[in-house]
C-alpha cells in the first residue's frame, strides 16, 4: 500500500516593524500546517502570531495544578476566536484588546494559560485575572498527605498532585519486626537539619510493607519535604529534559521545601548489571543522589526493590551516599500472632513468620497458599 503523502498549508503575512533606528523593517511570518496537526496544535500556532509580528510583543505564561472545573481561564471581556476539544485536553483561543490568550487545560487537572499584549502590564494584568482563583488544591487532614505523581505525557513531563491516604508511623509500626521498626523510627524522626545522604533504599521481598512504609513517611516529612511519585522512572532517567524538570524543578525561596522522590520497584536501575542494561540511568541516579545535578538541590531518592541486597550495583549502597539502607522482611512468628490477636483461631504461621501481606490475607479469611511471586516481579504502589 503506497502511504498518503503528507499535505502542507502555509500561511504568510509580512507586517511592518518599526526598528529602534526608526526604520520600517518587514518580518515574514509563516505558519506551517500539515496533516499531523491538531486543531489545537494550530490554535497554538495562530496564538503566537501577535507575538512573532511584533504587534503584541510582550508575553506571560502561568503554569497550574487543581484546576476547578468551571474555572474560565480567561477575562469575562474575552472574545473566544477557536474551541477544539481531544481525548486528553480542552483548548481556547481568546482575543481583547491588544491581548491574545491561549488556554490549555488538560483532563488530569492542570491547565497552562499564555499571554501576549502590546504592552508589559497589560500582559501581567490579563494573566492575573485569567488564573485568579482558578486552582483548588486538594485538602489533606490528620489520614492523608499530599504527594504529586509525575508521568511523561504526549506533551512532555506531567505532575498530577491527589490526597492520598497516609497512617502514622505510630499507627502502623507494629506492621515491622523489631529491627526494621527500629530502623524506621529514625528516619521518621528525621528533619531537613539531620538530612545526610539523599538515598533511602528499602529492600525486601513483595508484600512486607514498603510503600506503607513511604506514605507514612511523606506524612512524617510533610512539614518540610514535599513528597513525588515518579511512575515511570525508566523514562525519568532516560530523557534528561525529564529528569531535569523532575528534579531541577523551580527555585522558590519564600518556600523552599526538600523534595522526595519515589521510585517503586526499580530492580533494573540499580542491581549489579544495570550499567549494561540501561545505559546512562544509572549514572544520572547517581548523579542525582551526589553528582552534579543533585548540588544545591534539596532533593531525596526513595527507592523500593525486591532485589537482595548482594545483587545491588556496588555504587548505589556505598557508604555515604544512603540516608538509609533497610531490608523490610517478614515479621516473626512470635510478632505475627501478635499481630493477628486471636482474630484468627489456629493461623498456619511458618516457624520463620510471614509477611504484612500473607496477615492481611488471613485477618480476612483468605486461607490459601503463599503465591510464589517470581524474582524481581513488580508488585506496584500497593503495600
Amino acid at each position: 500500500m503506497t502511504e498518503r503523502p503528507r499535505e502542507f498549508l502555509h500561511l504568510v503575512e509580512a507586517p511592518e516593524v518599526a526598528t529602534a533606528s526608526g526604520a520600517d523593517l518587514t518580518l515574514p511570518v509563516i505558519l506551517s500546517v500539515d496533516d499531523t496537526c491538531s486543531p489545537a496544535d494550530v490554535m497554538g500556532m495562530l496564538s503566537m502570531r501577535p507575538f512573532a509580528s511584533g504587534d503584541q510583543p510582550w508575553s506571560r505564561s502561568a503554569r497550574i495544578e487543581h484546576v476547578r472545573a468551571d474555572a474560565p481561564l480567561r477575562p469575562e471581556s474575552a472574545r473566544v476566536l477557536r474551541s477544539a476539544r481531544d481525548r486528553d485536553r480542552d483548548t481556547v483561543l481568546a482575543e481583547g484588546e491588544g491581548w491574545t490568550l491561549l488556554a490549555s487545560r488538560w483532563k488530569h487537572g492542570n491547565a497552562h494559560v499564555a499571554v501576549s499584549a502590546e504592552s508589559e502590564e497589560l500582559a501581567e494584568a490579563i494573566l492575573a485575572e485569567s488564573v485568579r482563583d482558578a486552582s483548588d488544591p486538594p485538602r489533606t487532614d490528620e489520614q492523608n498527605v499530599e504527594m504529586g505523581f509525575w508521568h511523561m505525557g504526549a506533551h512532555g513531563p506531567v505532575r498530577t498532585e491527589r490526597a492520598i491516604s497516609a497512617d502514622s508511623w505510630a499507627q502502623i509500626r507494629r506492621n515491622y519486626t523489631a529491627p526494621v521498626a527500629s530502623a524506621l523510627d529514625d528516619v521518621m524522626a528525621l528533619r531537613r537539619e539531620d538530612v545526610a545522604g539523599r538515598l533511602l533504599l528499602l529492600h525486601g521481598p513483595p508484600g512486607t510493607g514498603k510503600t506503607t512504609a513511604l506514605r507514612a513517611l511523606a506524612r512524617a516529612w510533610s512539614g518540610w519535604c514535599q513528597a513525588d511519585c515518579v511512575l515511570d522512572p525508566e523514562s525519568l532517567f532516560g530523557t534528561p529534559s525529564y529528569l531535569m524538570e523532575v528534579a531541577v524543578g523551580e527555585d522558590d525561596d519564600e518556600e523552599r521545601r526538600w523534595r522526595l522522590l519515589i521510585l517503586e520497584d526499580c530492580d533494573e536501575l540499580i542491581r549489579g548489571e544495570a550499567k549494561q542494561s540501561t545505559g546512562q540511568g544509572l549514572s544520572r541516579l547517581l548523579n542525582l543522589t551526589d553528582g552534579m545535578l543533585g548540588q544545591g538541590r534539596d532533593v531525596l531518592v526513595a527507592i523500593t526493590t525486591n532485589e537482595d541486597l548482594a545483587r545491588l550495583h556496588p555504587a548505589v549502597v556505598r557508604p555515604g551516599r544512603c540516608l538509609a539502607q533497610i531490608e523490610v522482611g517478614p515479621l516473626t512468628r512470635a510478632e505475627s500472632l501478635d499481630w493477628l490477636d486471636d482474630a484468627v483461631p489456629d493461623p498456619d504461621i511458618a516457624a520463620d513468620g510471614a509477611t504484612l501481606a500473607e496477615l492481611a490475607a488471613l485477618r480476612k479469611g483468605e486461607h490459601r497458599p503463599k503465591p510464589e511471586t517470581p524474582a524481581g516481579a513488580a508488585t506496584g504502589f500497593y503495600l
